[in-house]
Parts: structure tokens; C-alpha cells; sequence
């Protein structure tokens, strides 16, 4: 594997002033979305989609259970929703707050760098 080459195994995602995901946008293809915090283990990622897809068209979505902390008598989930364009995400972050399944969630806009498609 070449230096230059190396992908990352994770997905990143980058939280940043608008001015700076433009600046960002410039030298990197960014994929613009939401997390979502604070959402109901009971939530699944269509009911997430179409609660989003008013705001514009998905192109990701998952979720991921966090563990339960000392401090909260309830488990959550995360959630992560990606637009296709920067004014969809934009949008969809300004309509907030958010409650998604009858509880108010925290949204927060963010940026990740494109991942190359493993088909090409």
C-alpha cells in the first residue's frame, strides 16, 4: 500500500464554522450532513430518513447505539444523516430544533471528507 494511497478506516466528521467548511471545500470534496444526538433506541434509519427527506435528498443515513452512561437512566443513539448538497444539510440544521419519535434531539451540521466509491 502506498503512503500517498492510504484511505481512512473510519469516517470522519468535522464540525466547523461555514466559513471554514468553505475554505475547507476548496482543497477537499466534502460530504455535508447532521449528527444527531440524544435519539431513541427505538428509532430506526428509514424512520430517520423520512423525517430528513423534507429537507432534501439522503444520500446516507446510519445509526449507532451509545453506551449508557452512570449519569443517564436511559440508553440513546446516534445518528448520522447525509445530504446532497450543502444547502440541503443547511436547511435541514436552520428547521430545527428537532424532535424525532416524540423527543427533542440535538442536532449538530458537519462535514466529512468524500469517501472514494470501492466499486471504482
Amino acid at each position: 500500500m502506498e503512503l500517498g494511497k492510504m484511505e481512512p478506516q473510519r469516517r470522519v466528521y468535522i464540525s466547523l464554522p461555514k466559513k471554514h467548511r468553505t475554505a475547507l471545500a476548496k482543497k477537499y470534496k466534502l460530504d455535508h450532513g447532521l449528527v444527531i444526538k440524544d435519539l431513541s433506541t427505538n428509532i430506526n434509519e428509514g424512520y430517520l430518513q423520512a423525517y430528513f427527506r423534507q429537507w432534501g435528498s439522503i444520500t446516507a443515513c446510519t445509526i449507532k447505539k451509545t453506551p449508557q452512561n452512570s449519569d443517564s437512566k436511559s440508553a440513546s443513539a446516534l445518528g448520522y444523516v447525509s445530504f446532497s448538497s450543502e444547502e440541503e444539510a443547511d436547511t435541514a440544521d436552520w428547521a430545527g430544533p428537532h424532535y424525532i419519535g416524540g423527543m427533542e434531539v440535538e442536532a449538530k451540521r458537519v462535514v466529512s471528507l468524500k469517501m472514494d466509491d470501492p466499486e471504482g
